[in-house]
């Protein structure tokens, strides 16, 4: 097949994926902007190199006319989760939104594959706008927790390096490894409030500083310089010693500041 016809031929999933990845971590920054925890920690995205359709394609006796019925992995993307209890969530958001059929799908979260592999995997048509018109692209889609991942990308290279005859006793040890995964997601679930918890205090004063130091940059502006050197001090001292509720009443102390100079956080 030419070069050209390939590039034809993938510019559709190139585009599904980067729309995908764009909708995904969408997700993510409109509940950290609303204060709210995000099943989807992260997104990752990947559109299969000519080589390994083809590999593909000859491991599995596929016919290349027919490889964009029978190959539906071509664009992939990749939803990485927290927590286990995420991975259901986030299944459900795919579900019912509007702009992605549900094709199949196939839970090895709780039916792990004989090797040891988790992740749950659906493939959805999704729908792209080309020069040539609309084209529905299956994409899959795969949900699985940092451990999980961790876990598959060396599993992914192992097989790569031994070309898919992992020997027995790298077998028994990457066998062993999944279920210290599971071990370690299980410990995480026990703790999960405690870190989310621990999570939103973060994120709560890196807001908090943030527009602190957006409102100090915009005073400069009107304020004289030794108000704005007590100002900068002040807000040192309590951002090195105080409590975040201290934080929280000097940023609203310093908005009224910034408000009469008509130049306040939005």
């Amino acid at each position: 097949m030419e070069i050209q016809k390939w590039r034809e031929i993938l510019s559709p999933y190139e585009l599904a994926v980067d729309e995908l990845k764009l909708k995904f971590t969408y997700i993510i920054k409109q509940n950290k902007a609303a204060g709210r925890y995000s099943p989807v920690e992260q997104v990752i995205c990947r559109v299969k190199t000519v080589s390994s359709i083809l590999d593909k394609a000859k491991r599995k006796g596929i016919d290349l006319a027919n490889m964009e019925e029978q190959i539906t992995d071509i664009a992939g993307v990749r939803l990485i989760c927290q927590f286990v209890e995420d991975i259901d969530k986030v299944v459900n958001i795919i579900r019912e939104r509007p702009d992605m059929e549900v094709m199949e799908e196939n839970d090895y979260v709780h039916h792990s594959k004989p090797s040891g592999y988790q992740s749950y995997h659906m493939v959805v048509r999704y729908e792209v706008t080309t020069i040539h018109g609309p084209k529905l692209v299956p994409v899959e889609i795969q949900i699985r927790t940092m451990a999980m991942n961790f876990w598959a990308t060396i599993e992914h290279s192992l097989k790569y390096k031994y070309s898919g005859n992992v020997p027995e006793h790298i077998s028994e040890r990457l066998m062993a490894a999944a279920q210290a995964v599971v071990n370690l997601d299980k410990e995480m679930s026990m703790i999960r409030e405690d870190i989310m918890m621990a999570q939103d205090l973060f994120f709560n004063k890196a807001r908090i500083v943030s527009e602190i130091k957006n409102n100090i940059q915009n005073l400069y502006k009107f304020e004289n310089r030794d108000a704005m050197i007590n100002i900068q001090n002040e807000f040192f001292d309590l951002y090195q010693n105080g409590t975040l509720e201290e934080l929280e009443e000097f940023n609203r102390q310093l908005d009224l500041v910034a408000a009469r100079q008509g130049v306040q956080e939005l």
